[in-house]
């Protein structure tokens, strides 16, 4: 089976990779020529755990030919970006592009699959009337659609694919069912079939609720910081309970990346459009824009002035395993610091070459020379963080780093 991947981000370039896992032949299109060159060379654009190694060893080609990629796919997967608009809502520029594009060499009894993050309603009142308008094909008669969205985590993206807690498939007739159904047929996990719309919303409130939990045990964190309780304490607690479970009850800086933000505030955005009032949804992320602040406060209590003081930042990715630095807590941590004018010194394995675009005259050092700082602020939970010496040293921890818990002069963590 020929299967053509439109976009190689995170989720376009690991679906197209699990997926030549099961030998299917793979085709991957993009803009980015860059992007394409390092595909074919067998290399990953992005760094993602086990990524590269299935690249190098399945029949996977990219390239930026429409024509070659639609005319020869069975199944195409729309995989493109859907960033946030100015007011927050969701821009589908590149959804739609794509869909224009793809109709001039679209023909009948393809299977188009939406796994772009589009908000509920997207692929039922703007994909299909588009596909259908630029095409002059009918959905249903001349080609089929389906909605399938992804559950991927950064840092673990390939290991999510090939072991998946659910597949959800969003189908209009049993043609999509039928040829979705055969390719997860390997996959042993629930497999939920529902319509496109209801596949959509499944996506954002499983987004949206995750988001809930990380900044409501913030908010309880930022409790128990002033009446001396640690915090881990009580989500060990509370995780005991079946109907709450320990996950993504980590308390510390925030939560950021390419999904939740951009997720949460279309859908806020998508209530609103309806009249109604997100109000769980809006005090969610007034929550996490509060935390890498406190993180200020924190520090100030023992450096009051900042002034030309070394602060050395562990972690610039929103996220341990990964380079992705969209959304991450150190950002608007950085921000806040610059305007204390502070010299800033940061450090992370993988995503400064992503940070020097955004702060191009702080200083990126060694993680020896940020250790020598004034202060440290740990921003991300990366493993090697936990072997440093931290003796003598004023520690503000945004992640729970233990070493730096037993170690460290002064210690103050976020929520604990």
């Amino acid at each position: 089976m020929n299967i053509t991947i439109m976009g190689a981000g995170y989720v376009g370039l690991v679906t197209g990779a699990c997926l030549s896992e099961f030998g299917y032949k793979i085709t991957i299109i993009d803009v980015d020529k860059e992007k394409v060159k390092k595909i074919n060379r067998k290399e990953s654009p992005i760094y993602e755990k086990d990524l590269e190694e299935i690249l190098k060893k399945n029949n996977i080609k990219a390239s930026v030919d429409y024509k070659d990629g639609i005319t020869n796919a069975e199944i195409i997967f729309i995989c493109v970006g859907t960033p946030t608009k100015d007011d927050n809502s969701q821009d589908l520029t590149y959804v739609k592009n794509v869909c224009i594009k793809m109709c001039k060499y679209l023909h009948k009894d393809q299977i188009v699959v939406v796994k772009s993050s589009v908000v509920p309603s997207t692929t039922e009142k703007i994909i299909i009337p588009l596909l259908e308008e630029k095409s002059s094909l009918i959905e249903g008669k001349d080609f089929h659609i389906a909605v399938n969205p992804e559950f991927l985590k950064e840092g673990s993206a390939v290991k999510d694919f090939m072991h998946p807690d659910r597949i959800i498939i969003g189908y209009k007739n049993n043609v999509s069912k039928i040829v979705l159904e055969s390719i997860y047929k390997k996959f042993n996990c629930p497999k939920i079939f529902v319509n496109p719309t209801t596949a959509e919303m499944i996506k954002y409130a499983s987004n949206a609720f995750l988001a809930t939990k990380i900044s409501f045990i913030n908010e309880i964190g930022n409790i128990c910081k002033k009446l001396g309780i640690n915090v881990y304490d009580v989500a060990d607690g509370m995780g005991h309970d079946k109907r709450i479970g320990r996950s993504f009850l980590n308390a510390g800086a925030g939560w950021g990346g390419s999904c939740f933000p951009k997720d949460i505030n279309a859908l806020i955005s998508k209530a609103k459009e309806y009249n109604i009032d997100p109000v769980i949804l809006e005090s969610v992320v007034k929550v996490n824009e509060y935390q890498p602040l406190k993180i200020i406060e924190l520090l100030k209590k023992h450096i009051s002035i900042l002034k030309d003081k070394k602060i050395g930042i562990l972690g610039g990715a929103f996220k341990p395993e990964t380079d992705d630095i969209r959304e991450s807590r150190t950002i608007p941590l950085i921000k806040a610091l610059l305007k204390e004018k502070a010299i800033i010194k940061l450090y992370d394995p993988k995503a400064i070459k992503n940070f020097k675009k955004l702060f191009p005259n702080i200083k990126y050092c060694s993680v020896d020379e940020v250790i020598k700082s004034d202060a440290i602020i740990i921003m991300t939970k990366w493993k090697e963080f936990e072997k440093l010496n931290y003796k003598s040293k004023i520690v503000i921890d945004g992640r729970k780093i233990d070493k730096a818990i037993k170690e460290s002069k002064i210690y103050e963590g976020v929520c604990w």
